[in-house]
């Protein structure tokens, strides 16, 4: 691969996008270094592994392309790349549509993809991380970035790095809420769609249950579309096991009425809900549940941005500066998609390609 570049990168952040230009660097032996404020990699890409006999994706969950994204992301084609995957059934997985107090009940046309016993975060761990685990500093929150000079300052509560480019992979609310500064400013087309953009909240439940009383998924009438979405799902679907968990996954306004609870509160206004839609099965056959509020997240603070954001937005939000300053992550791409796991890693693709010139 081609190496123009032979000064030292710092990435901060090691979600999806972080960690897939520290990986594409390293391919290209590139000196690099990611910063990473929490007490671990992966972002969005969260799972539990305890509440089920299979991982629970606590975050990025489905994949939205087709399978040949893995061995794309890998970018290496001696690296067999095998994930399980499964498709939902149009001819027998049922969608239930919750409307005005009336469910209503049709096939599933659902062009996602499920992981088996899997999830992003697992093929991370597998695929990307393990070449890169070394170069990942943890428990560094980033304060300052100065690139005012031939050498990029990054200041930390721990200390001062240096670099000669940086890439930015922190969630969009992270720099709406100015929780970096940088010196200079970015430019005010940059200011302006990072202050205009909108990222919607971000909830997700797993709920057991004794019986399956649910249908495959179940949507909910949601005014405008830019208000964000809501979903019950099956979670157990395809998956080796015999349990019956039931998902929920909800961003933007609707997901005001669950982050604003917590506890026994939370739990029974889940299963109120689902008495409702399913005549009283939900509590009868409650056995116990998780949730996972992405805005409580310090170094998150939300769900993502808005599907609904003009492309040329989201551009302007991936445009590099005076060639210091790069962005990977969901929300900095070209426009064309935005968002997903495997457009986060173009985007990474993207920088890096940019950043080595």
């Amino acid at each position: 691969m081609r190496k123009n570049f032979n000064g030292k990168v710092i990435i901060i952040g090691a979600g999806a996008g972080g960690l897939s230009s520290g990986y594409l660097l390293n391919q290209r032996g590139i000196d690099f270094e990611i910063l990473e404020a929490s007490s671990h990699y992966g972002g969005r890409m969260k799972i539990n592994t305890d509440f089920a006999d299979f991982p629970i994706p606590l975050g990025a969950e489905w994949l939205h392309t087709n399978t040949n994204v893995f061995q794309d992301m890998v970018n290496d084609s001696s690296v067999p790349v095998n994930v399980n995957t499964v498709n939902y059934d149009s001819q027998n997985d049922t969608f239930g549509f919750w409307d005005n107090g009336q469910l209503s009940v049709s096939a599933l046309d659902d062009s996602d993809i499920k992981f088996i016993n899997s999830t992003w975060f697992n093929f991370y761990e597998e695929f990307i991380v393990p070449s890169i685990t070394d170069k990942i500093t943890y428990n560094t929150i980033v304060q300052s970035i100065d690139y005012s000079g031939d050498k990029i300052t990054i200041n930390t509560q721990k200390g001062i790095y240096e670099a000669d480019k940086v890439v930015v992979s922190v969630p969009l609310q992270i720099l709406k809420d100015g929780d970096i500064s940088f010196l200079p400013q970015f430019p005010s087309s940059k200011m302006e769609a990072i202050n205009a953009s909108t990222v919607w909240e971000g909830f997700k439940a797993f709920i057991e249950f004794s019986e399956k009383f649910y249908h495959t998924q179940t949507g909910f009438n949601i005014s405008l579309e830019t208000d964000g979405q809501k979903l019950y799902y099956d979670a157990s679907y395809g998956q080796d096991t015999s349990k019956n968990i039931l998902g929920l996954f909800t961003v933007g306004k609707p997901a005001q009425d669950y982050i604003s609870r917590s506890g026994d509160e939370l739990r029974d206004f889940i299963l109120k809900e689902l008495d409702e839609i399913y005549s009283n099965q939900a509590t009868a056959t409650y056995i116990k549940h998780i949730t996972q509020n992405w805005n409580n997240e310090p170094f998150i603070k939300s769900g993502y941005l808005i599907d609904h954001e003009d492309w040329r937005r989201v551009r302007t939000l991936s445009e590099s500066i005076n060639d210091k300053i790069y962005f990977a992550g969901g929300a900095y791409t070209s426009g064309e998609d935005w968002v997903s796991v495997h457009a986060a890693a173009q985007s990474a693709k993207d920088a890096v390609e940019e950043l080595v010139g």
